[in-house]
């Protein structure tokens, strides 16, 4: 899949030969609602080598699909009262404490419910910079709760920037995961690129983009490890795809997890939560950094298992020992 602006281009693979046209296309841009595919295709922005094509048109091996979206504009962003956990707060930054389902920005097909909404609706003078997304520094995924920062204008957006190109940003994640590690800390240093068989997936792959992540696990829960997981990049899903390449796979991931788990504990989401996040304030460069506690549905899974089993806690390098 090519990607310029606002024209991405797709070539049917073997695997996708048969399908819908607007089944296939809805499945490869999942921010595009089906709807929404089925409206493109008859304005005629969803095109077949070239040509215009009917969306029940079964797409076959080779098939160039170009697919425009027409651009919407900052003011088309429909500010909305949701709620907003707000961690912290001056004149250049916010920091919220995203719950696990919100979307961060709208897309085409979707420019509702999103943080950028409640954003809006809440500061409705924050810098837009001429996208969708006003002030967004980092992304979390739907289902990914935590802590994320905006920047109020686009000085600070800026010098964020800066600061996570910079990989001087500290983010750090709680994951429980399937299985045990060999060893209690470990760095997993492997390029993740798109997945040329299911573009809703990354992977590792040899021609992907440098990815690292250091972990450790904190706690073994009978057939499950609850593991603390810290960024030095910042790939897309890139904590749920290194732990599902180590056979380690995130309990209830449905992208990256098995497609069976034996437990889900009642959740419909991952167990994955961006816990702490620290950098140097825009205003003066001071070092801040905030932690927030797991959500109380995550908290309630560990507590049953440390009910169920008998556990093995590890030293955190991170606490100093009480003398």
């Amino acid at each position: 899949m090519e990607q310029t602006d606002n024209l991405t281009t797709l070539q049917v693979n073997e695997a996708e030969a048969g399908q819908r046209l607007d089944r296939l296309v809805s499945a490869s841009m999942p921010d595009l609602s089906r709807t929404y595919v089925q409206q493109l295709i008859t304005d005629l922005h969803i095109r077949v080598n070239g040509r215009g094509a009917k969306a029940s048109l079964p797409v076959q091996i080779g098939d160039q699909i170009e697919i425009y979206l027409p651009l919407a504009k900052p003011t088309d962003i429909v500010a909305e009262d949701l709620p907003l956990d707000v961690v912290y707060e001056d004149d250049d930054v916010l920091l919220v404490n995203k719950a696990a389902g919100m979307v961060v920005h709208p897309a085409p097909g979707h420019t509702n419910g999103t943080l950028v909404n409640a954003l809006l609706y809440r500061y409705p003078h924050l810098t837009t910079s001429g996208d969708l997304r006003p002030g967004i520094v980092h992304r979390l995924d739907k289902d990914t709760s935590g802590l994320l920062v905006i920047a109020k204008h686009d000085q600070a957006r800026m010098v964020l920037t800066e600061q996570q190109m910079a990989r001087r940003m500290h983010k750090k994640y709680l994951a429980l995961v399937e299985g045990h590690w060999r060893e209690p800390t470990g760095t997993i240093d492997a390029p993740i690129g798109r997945n040329p068989n299911n573009r809703l997936r990354m992977m590792v792959t040899p021609e992907g983009r440098y990815a690292v992540t250091h972990y450790q696990v904190l706690e073994v829960l009978g057939p499950y490890s609850l593991v603390r997981a810290t960024l030095e990049t910042g790939r897309t899903h890139q904590i749920r795809v290194h732990f599902s390449y180590r056979n380690r796979p995130i309990l209830n991931d449905a992208l990256y997890g098995h497609r069976k788990p034996k437990e889900t504990f009642g959740i419909e989401r991952h167990f994955l939560h961006a816990y702490h996040l620290g950098f140097r304030l825009p205003s003066n460069g001071e070092w801040r950094s905030w932690e927030v506690p797991l959500p109380a549905e995550l908290e309630k899974i560990l507590t049953t298992l440390r009910t169920r089993y008998e556990t093995i806690v590890y030293p955190d390098p991170e606490i100093e020992p009480l003398v």
